[in-house]
């Protein structure tokens, strides 16, 4: 039997809790961490923290999300305005907002696969969207079965899609493939189920809440396959909660960029 390993991770400046968030293939892991002024994203790379600052968020209000293989992380960050999405490249700053419809407001990135993809979710006047910013054109991700809309969580490097759409008020998963939205949803997930990321070979995690209103995790490994559920008690996420409302919409919109003011320490 093959030895597990757990290793703690406390950024040194989390006096009030510490959630990585996403890691890629070198082992580098982003996060968020809290302390008494508010709450800071973090690199840990090579056994150092670094604090993921936006300059333009306000109160210690930002989140790193999502990192790829090339270094590059997205999240967003809070100020008076809302909430923006941001890449941060090369040490670089930019920022994502989706202009798609009036009132837009309240971007999220979420994650960014090996070809510079990045989804998330905002919000405007109708309610909550996922989004997919490729190549400069921001394209919006309403799944057809949402009534109360969609989040998109992660992307692979083929292109799917993963997230959450909410419908009657319950939470399902989906998976967009090819243009296909597919519902996922945990057959014991009677209080509905996330999906939330998304490897290359298709292999889908998240969590469902079954009728005892507890929550699990699950891994998803194909329609033949059902899913492995790894039981966890009821947390309390760092996480932007999405309450989602849909349409489908593609624009495009020109990002912001400034210069990085990581603190590495």
């Amino acid at each position: 039997m093959p030895v597990q390993t757990f290793t703690t991770l406390n950024d040194p400046l989390a006096p009030s809790g510490t959630q990585p968030v996403g890691i890629n293939a070198a082992g580098d892991i982003v996060g968020i961490y809290v302390t008494a002024t508010g709450v800071d994203g973090f690199l840990l790379s090579g056994g150092t923290y670094t604090t993921i600052a936006d300059p333009l968020a306000t109160q210690h209000a930002t989140q790193a999300l999502g990192i790829n293989d090339a270094g590059q992380i997205v999240g967003f960050y809070a100020n008076a305005s809302g909430e923006h999405g941001f890449l941060l490249s090369g040490g670089v700053y930019t920022t994502l907002d989706d202009l798609a419809g009036v009132q837009a407001s309240n971007t999220v990135a979420i994650g960014i696969n090996n070809a510079g993809q990045i989804v998330g979710t905002f919000h405007n006047a109708s309610g909550d969207h996922g989004f997919l910013l490729s190549g400069g054109t921001y394209t919006t991700l309403d799944d057809p079965s949402a009534t109360n809309g969609t989040a998109a969580e992660d992307i692979n490097d083929r292109g799917q899609i993963v997230g959450i759409y909410t419908s009657g008020g319950v939470f399902h998963g989906f998976l967009l493939s090819g243009g296909i939205y597919t519902t996922i949803d945990d057959p014991l997930g009677t209080h509905g189920s996330m999906a939330t990321g998304i490897n290359n070979a298709g292999q889908i995690v998240g969590t469902y809440v079954d009728s005892a209103n507890h929550q699990h995790g699950f891994l998803y490994s194909g329609a033949s396959t059902p899913p492995s559920m790894i039981p966890q008690p009821p947390v309390t996420h760092l996480r932007r909660a999405s309450t989602m409302q849909g349409r489908s919409l593609g624009l495009s919109a020109t990002p912001t960029a400034r210069t990085a003011s990581s603190k590495p320490r």
